[in-house]
């Protein structure tokens, strides 16, 4: 039999939020890894695991998670955890990759599975969808993602401000990801494009510290690193007013 890597979207924090899908493939692997920064401290994606997989069955495996900087540092630490969950599939056959959020959307996994198929070609490879951040906090929030036509982007402000100031030039809902340390700058271009009103930011969604605020209240100061933003789209015409033509009247 060949070796087989899945990754598995854990959601952003709440054990509720994963998926029937998700804990099968948890529990039926022989070990499950959760990536760690290098201090060793409990991440969110383990500590989510450990309400449905014996601590034993979890492997650490260090990323340098915290690195944005030191190029070779991190590299060295994406080549070092290759080789580790190599040597744990050769010896098992199979690993499943916790991941928060959703292992397709900015995961840690993504760069893994390259690793991983590098060093061992023919390695399967699968995803298990996980909740995302934006799904989390727009049900928290009572935010409303998309309606009819309106498209949605989504965008990581570690990418730069003026990403975000050209999404929110844009039509539809913008959500911003990873803007903790530079909440000072989002705020501004929020206020900038007039979008500030109706926009929400969360953090440690499901968490004892979640907080879940106005984003008329970001502070200047930095916010943890993954806080989460959406901005709706400008929604005018009442009911169903994004519809349309063609979708107006579709029971769907």
């Amino acid at each position: 039999m060949g070796m087989r890597l899945t990754g598995v979207g854990v959601g952003p924090g709440d054990p509720e939020l994963v998926t029937v899908k998700g804990v099968n493939a948890l529990r039926a692997a022989a070990v499950v890894v959760v990536p760690v920064m290098d201090t060793g401290e409990l991440g969110r994606a383990e500590a989510t695991v450990r309400h449905y997989v014996p601590e034993q069955r979890v492997v650490r495996v260090v990323f340098a998670l915290n690195e944005r900087t030191d190029r070779a540092r991190r590299e060295a630490a994406w080549d070092a955890a290759g080789t580790r969950v190599a040597e744990l599939l050769r010896e098992h056959g199979e690993v499943a990759f916790a991941t928060i959020g959703d292992p397709n959307v900015y995961s840690t996994f993504t760069y893994l599975a390259q690793t991983v198929g590098a060093l061992l070609p023919g390695t399967a490879v699968a995803t298990v969808p996980g909740i995302t951040a934006m799904q989390d906090l727009a049900a928290r929030s009572g935010a409303v993602l998309t309606e009819g036509t309106e498209p949605l982007t989504l965008v990581p402000v570690t990418a730069g401000s003026e990403v975000l100031a050209r999404a929110l030039a844009g039509p539809g809902t913008v959500v911003a990801y990873k803007f903790g340390r530079r909440a000072g700058e989002v705020a501004a271009a929020l206020h900038a494009a007039g979008r500030t009103e109706g926009a929400v930011w969360g953090s440690a969604l499901g968490l004892p510290d979640e907080s879940i605020r106005p984003a008329a209240e970001l502070l200047d100061g930095p916010l943890p690193y993954l806080s989460t933003l959406i901005a709706p789209a400008r929604r005018e015409g009442g009911r169903g007013g994004k519809l349309g033509p063609e979708t107006k009247g579709d029971p769907r």
